[in-house]
């Protein structure tokens, strides 16, 4: 009986003794989820006034770690340019001042401020000198580093390969951590928060102001946000919605204004259940590979049917039509997916044609795609495209 109470008091203490040792790890990690948005981080203006970033939500960020000795220190007025040609358009560029680099930027606040009023004109805010690696680095830009890692310098660029065999020379692996690396790092972060992409200090300001361009103009924004969404919440879009959005394909442009498509808006459910268990039942094995399934449109509670003439032609002119809606779907905040897996399984299976004829397509028509649209449940990251592909005949 002494022995049970033994251990079972050593095992308490033990207990007690882990439970005291990751205490402290815990608090740490609740802490650092808390961080789950740049907008729940707070910043010292050039006074020592706390400032927190959520008051520059529905703002661009350029946010840039900045030095008064260093040679990239002329960008001050590269970045002035920038702030006075779009601040009005929703730019802010927030500028912290480090001096972990070559101690290029001694002195006070207030003193760099004085600089870069007398020398740069600079007008866009100015916040407290921070540091931004290393133990006492400021949360921002830990929260900053974890969402854009260092992609290395251009090497094609001489100033690239500068900065590449400087710090090289330093530490040969420089380039297999996300620090930052030097003065004049630029973060870009959209209007709701998401940090876009990571620049160093070499990068032309004329490629930056073209993704600002991009962010900035909500045409191009609604171009550059929308992705094939292949996961829905099971909510039904608004008729009055998909109205908006089927007016908007119709009035893309046509070849002699000949509009040789029909559209079908399928808000039926139980059709789209109906259709679904037929599909269910010829191909049960491909549909138990996928544990998310509920119907064969990515689970997406309404669809948008486009048809084009059966001999052929009308294909360029749907395209543009499909594109129209797909991009209203985005800037309204609904999601959408161009399928064609089911549009070659409604076309061949007999089961199914109870669908393609409550579609009420005409004879000299045939279904070409569908629309998946619906409020998406995902928010995917963008594929890279191959820019190389392009070429400018001057």
């Amino acid at each position: 009986m002494r022995k049970q109470f033994t251990n079972t008091s050593l095992f308490s203490l033990l207990a007690v003794v882990l439970m005291l040792i990751t205490a402290p790890q815990s608090a740490q990690a609740v802490v650092s989820q808390s961080k789950k948005s740049i907008y729940d981080i707070q910043v010292l203006d050039a006074d020592g006034q706390p400032v927190s970033l959520a008051d520059y939500k529905g703002k661009v960020l350029l946010i840039v770690n900045t030095a008064t000795r260093c040679g990239f220190t002329p960008q001050y007025k590269e970045l002035e340019a920038l702030y006075e040609k779009f601040a009005s358009e929703g730019l802010e560029i927030l500028d912290f001042p480090c001096n972990q680099f070559g101690q290029q930027a001694p002195g006070s606040i207030l003193e760099i401020r004085q600089f870069c009023t007398a020398n740069y004109g600079i007008q866009f805010p100015q916040f407290d000198k921070i540091e931004v690696n290393g133990a006492n680095e400021h949360p921002l830009y830990t929260y900053l580093k974890s969402q854009k890692t260092f992609g290395g310098f251009d090497l094609n660029d001489q100033r690239g390969k500068m900065m590449d065999g400087m710090l090289r020379k330093n530490d040969s692996n420089y380039d297999k951590n996300s620090d930052i690396k030097w003065n004049f790092t630029k973060f870009l972060v959209s209007r709701d928060g998401k940090v876009l992409r990571r620049y160093e200090p070499t990068e032309s300001l004329s490629a930056i102001e073209a993704d600002l361009q991009m962010e900035l103009n909500p045409v191009l924004s609604t171009i550059m946000a929308r992705r094939s969404i292949r996961k829905y919440l099971d909510k039904p879009v608004e008729h009055e919605k998909l109205q908006t959005i089927v007016r908007c394909g119709i009035n893309a442009p046509s070849g002699m204004n000949r509009q040789p498509w029909i559209v079908r808006v399928v808000e039926d459910q139980q059709l789209i259940a109906q259709v679904t268990e037929v599909y269910r039942q010829e191909n049960a094995e491909q549909v138990k590979r996928d544990p998310t399934f509920r119907n064969m449109f990515r689970n997406a509670p309404n669809l948008i049917c486009v048809c084009t003439p059966r001999e052929g032609g009308g294909e360029l002119d749907a395209g543009l039509l499909g594109e129209n809606m797909m991009l209203a779907a985005q800037a309204m905040g609904l999601g959408t997916c161009c399928l064609g897996g089911p549009v070659r399984y409604l076309n061949s299976s007999e089961k199914a044609r109870f669908f393609l004829d409550r579609l009420d397509i005409p004879a000299d028509y045939r279904l070409n795609y569908i629309l998946a649209i619906g409020y998406p449940d995902e928010s995917p990251e963008a594929k890279s495209r191959d820019e190389s592909k392009v070429k400018f005949i001057k």
